[in-house]
Order: structure tokens, then C-alpha cells, then sequence
């Protein structure tokens, strides 16, 4: 018999992340809200499970922001599938499933994979302009990626 009350609902395995990018925005923000990605830097400087007073303390020293914003958008992190939350002392401590490392490798992909139905051919041809024109050294690296996947594709 049910309640009639709403489950919440577990976040799954895989983080989700909002399939629009914001060019206007810098960094993370491209891909989170401006305060998530305050949030999200904040929650991996910390490097350790810390409760939401902690994470505030420090995004309000960039971002006049209320503590209960700040929790809500830590609970929104965690049913992104981003932060996992568990009760210390009375207390939810959050902390990031992913390193910043390892979001921004995700992030990317996603963002690459939407770009590419844009057409394979432009988003390379831009890729190698843009990477030309603001840091040709991580254009020759560029170049050295691909001379190695093609020989990892060539091996039987």
C-alpha cells in the first residue's frame, strides 16, 4: 500500500550533466551553473567530506550567496550524481565522486560527442585552428595523440 508520498530517487551510477554548454561562461561553468561550479571547486579544495556551513564559509568569500542556496544546490549536486552526501555527527558531509580531473575528462567528452553532429570534418578542422591560434604546443601534443590512437587501431 503506498503512502502517496514521493520517493526520492537514488542517483544513478553515471553523473548527469545538462546537455546545453554556456559559451559565455568560463570553466565549469560552461557545463554547471555558475554557483554549482563555485560549489563543485569548493567541495575538491576541501579534499575530504565536509558539511554544507564548511563549503558556504568558503563560496561566500567569492559569491554572496545564503547558506540554505548553497544547500540546496549541494543536494542538487548530489542528485546529479556529482557529490555524495552521508550523515557524520548529526551532520551531512559532502564530498565529489569524481576528482576535478576526472569531471573535466567527462564534461569534455560530452561536449565533443554533442559538437560532433555539428559534422566530424568542421569541428576538426575548428579544433586544429583554435588550438593553432591560442597554443600550438598543445597542438604538436594534439598531433602526437593521433599518431598514437591510429597506431593502437592498426594492431590486430
Amino acid at each position: 500500500m503506498s503512502s502517496g508520498r514521493k520517493q526520492p530517487r537514488a542517483p544513478s551510477h553515471a553523473p548527469r550533466l545538462q546537455d546545453t554548454v554556456r559559451l559565455s561562461a568560463e570553466g565549469l561553468a560552461k557545463v554547471l551553473g555558475d554557483l554549482e561550479a563555485r560549489v563543485m571547486r569548493t567541495v575538491w579544495e576541501l579534499a575530504k567530506p565536509a558539511p554544507a556551513r564548511v563549503v558556504y564559509e568558503r563560496v561566500i568569500d567569492e559569491h554572496d550567496v545564503a547558506l540554505l542556496t548553497v544547500i540546496t544546490v549541494l543536494n542538487k549536486l548530489v542528485a546529479k550524481g556529482l557529490l555524495t552526501r552521508d550523515r557524520r555527527d548529526g551532520l551531512y558531509h559532502y564530498s565529489a565522486r569524481l576528482t576535478e580531473d576526472a569531471f573535466r575528462a567527462l564534461a569534455t567528452r560530452r561536449v565533443i560527442a554533442g559538437v560532433l553532429s555539428l559534422g566530424p570534418e568542421a569541428v576538426a578542422t575548428s579544433l586544429v585552428d583554435v588550438l593553432a591560434e591560442h597554443d600550438p604546443e598543445q597542438l604538436a601534443e594534439l598531433g602526437r595523440l593521433i599518431r598514437r590512437k591510429l597506431k593502437e587501431q592498426e594492431k590486430p
